[in-house]
């Protein structure tokens, strides 16, 4: 299996400095701060990208165990909300609330229910956050 790799700079203190990631592929290249990662701010952060990747590993997931189940998904959309908290001196990565809608034909609801869980647990980055509460809102559409 390929290794992934992405990179980080930053320049500066805390409050007044900023920095770029970028993924190693070059398809993303963004600014972060500490005002785009704690407050309103313009720009990515960290946190953005896990819920871009959680999000991203669920809808494969879901995919995946549903085509194994004898289901062809005509699309699944998923959100991914990661929650950062002030935790004593720094900051913790709480939660992450994933919500999908599945177009799944001829699937029904108990069905899609059951596979939409054990894709959650099944996905290799709720594997990675396993330190994190996932919540799960799966609906048909």
């Amino acid at each position: 299996m390929p290794k992934r790799t992405a990179k980080a700079e930053w320049c500066g203190d805390l409050l007044a400095g900023n920095g770029k990631m970028e993924f190693g592929s070059g398809a993303f290249e963004g600014a972060y701060s500490f005002k785009s990662r704690f407050e309103d701010g313009t720009g990515t952060n960290p946190e953005e990208l896990i819920a871009a990747a959680h999000a991203g590993c669920y809808s494969m997931a879901l995919s995946a165990v549903l085509s194994e189940a004898g289901f062809k998904p005509n699309s699944v959309k998923t959100t991914a909300e990661v929650t950062v908290v002030k935790s004593g001196d720094g900051f913790a990565i709480t939660k992450s609330a994933l919500t999908t809608q599945a177009d799944i034909p001829g699937i029904d609801e108990a069905v899609f229910q059951e596979k939409a869980n054990a894709a959650k647990s099944g996905c290799p980055v709720s594997k990675a956050l396993a330190g994190v509460e996932i919540t799960l809102d799966a609906k048909l559409v």
